[in-house]
């Protein structure tokens, strides 16, 4: 299973020097799990930057994994996780939504720099 963080979907979608790191990760949608927050974050920065139009587009690609909402239990390993490490809410979220379903948890945020099950690729210009 495989969780894309937001920086990925991100850089994927905008065609970035990583995108192709992340595109097997992203297209095996039969693996693909999507945590909420990666929409919010997404739709966000794809709706300031492109519209609402490329935005949604997007977020219909993303719909195509399995779309996993913060339910308690995750909230509360994300709290937990966030106290542990430090991380920010979001990078917490996905981690323990990462962690619940076993998956890989695919990123250039250097947050997760060195964590266990975390693809982390250094992000390029």
């Amino acid at each position: 299973m495989n969780v894309i963080d937001s920086s990925a979907w991100l850089e994927y979608f905008g065609d970035g020097p990583n995108a192709a790191a992340f595109a097997k990760a992203i297209q095996d949608t039969r693996r693909l799990v999507v945590p909420t927050i990666s929409i919010f974050e997404v739709f966000k920065r794809l709706t300031q930057q492109k519209g609402d139009g490329d935005a949604l587009q997007a977020i219909a690609v993303m719909h195509q994994g399995e779309v996993v909402e913060l339910s308690v239990p995750l909230a509360l390993d994300a709290a937990r996780i966030n106290l542990e490490r430090d991380l920010p809410m979001a990078d917490s979220i996905m981690l323990a939504t990462s962690r619940a379903f076993g998956a890989t948890l695919w990123t250039q945020d250097a947050d997760f720099e060195g964590l266990p099950d975390v693809k982390y690729v250094k992000r390029r210009k």
